[in-house]
């Protein structure tokens, strides 16, 4: 059965590691037959949630005129969601953390968005797992708030320079993600 998936992105690096997870993703769910629409943050105008709790009084997600409201709708109407990002001082990059953060909207709101897949790309310099605590923590608490289902997650340390995830299986893994969707 065909999807819609959002995917997230929150690299300003377009040609870093966790674009290239993202491409192996997005192609691996469009040749399963899935509609993939992506949004690369870090090239968004978005700004931080400044709880006004006005979401959608406006008739956009945010009374505050920035790309979210481009996002949310997109979001209401998929299937899935996957989050795509390298760990940034040991959390989520704020290219991505304000789209994240402006979900609160959905809950102000009293949109139903209960029953979506969730899934979580990410990679980080450091060979330890535990740095990517600081975005898996997070995201997977977002998802459960939200009551979406966590399919999966993509977690590969040890890559920093573009180019270092074609030394790891991270691409493969992103690609396989897609057969969880």
């Amino acid at each position: 059965m065909s999807k819609k998936i959002v995917v997230i992105t929150g690299s300003p690096r377009k040609n870093g590691n966790s674009f290239a997870m993202t491409d192996a993703f997005i192609q691996a769910a469009e040749e399963k037959g899935h509609s993939v629409v992506r949004f690369d943050a870090a090239a968004m105008n978005l700004g931080g949630c400044r709880a006004c709790e006005t979401c959608y009084k406006t008739g956009n997600a945010c009374s505050f005129d920035d790309d979210f409201n481009l996002i949310a709708p997109a979001v209401l109407e998929a299937d899935a969601i996957v989050f795509t990002m390298p760990v940034y001082w040991y959390s989520i990059p704020a290219q991505i953390k304000a789209v994240i953060d402006k979900m609160y909207s959905f809950c102000v709101a009293g949109k139903n968005i209960a029953g979506k897949e969730c899934a979580l790309i990410a990679c980080c310099e450091e060979d330890d797992m535990s740095v990517l605590n600081g975005v898996k923590i997070p995201v997977e608490r977002s998802a459960a708030l939200m009551k979406w289902h966590m399919v999966g997650e993509v977690l590969i340390p040890g890559v920093l320079n573009t180019g270092d995830i074609e030394k790891t299986d991270g691409c493969r893994q992103a690609a396989a993600l897609a057969e969880k969707i």
